[in-house]
């Protein structure tokens, strides 16, 4: 299962970790990992080399964390989560937590 969780410092995203693997198929064609992979990406990116907000990145197989002062991308993100747990609600998990 695939574990998204939203970092919040009081109504401000403040960073996201996303980590696990979705085992919705083989590896190298699993769409639902392919999708949450793609736009935990993309939005680490845009944070750091298109908005050029100093950000903290952990990267590793299947764990991503970032922390930034991002809230609008990162609220983005987080609506963009919710919408995939929609669809794959067996294989993505999505929370929030207070820091």
């Amino acid at each position: 299962m695939i574990n998204a969780k939203f970092y919040k410092n009081g109504s401000a995203f403040s960073g996201y970790r996303i980590s696990g693997h979705a085992d919705y198929s083989e590896r190298g064609s699993d769409i639902v990992c392919a999708a949450v992979s793609s736009a935990a990406y993309l939005c680490a990116n845009l944070i750091t080399d298109s908005y050029l907000i100093e950000a903290e990145i952990a990267l590793h197989d299947g764990y991503l964390k970032v922390t930034a002062d991002a809230d609008e991308l990162i609220s983005g993100l987080y609506q963009h989560m919710l919408q995939l747990k929609e669809q794959y609600s067996q294989y993505i998990n999505v929370e929030i937590s207070e820091v």
